[in-house]
């Protein structure tokens, strides 16, 4: 149980630093990229263990590939 709290306190906290209204799309997939990868690697590194460890990971890779697509799609629209 104090497992799922702390995930979902790093989840919370993931969505809490992003910003409301995005400037641009980098910044609004680079927040959604890190908070569906907290999710991922949470339910994964639960899986063997060590949920905290996976959210991280999980959020930063996703928050990376996010905003490595925004950035793409902000290029297409300049």
């Amino acid at each position: 149980m104090r497992k799922s709290i702390t995930v979902f306190a790093a989840i919370t906290s993931a969505a809490a630093f992003t910003s409301c209204q995005p400037q641009n799309h980098a910044q609004a997939n680079a927040g959604t990229g890190a908070a569906l990868g907290a999710i991922a690697g949470g339910i994964i590194g639960h899986q063997s263990g060590s949920g905290l460890e996976g959210a991280a990971i999980g959020a930063a890779v996703g928050g990376a590939g996010g905003y490595a697509v925004g950035n793409e799609k902000d290029k297409q629209y300049r």
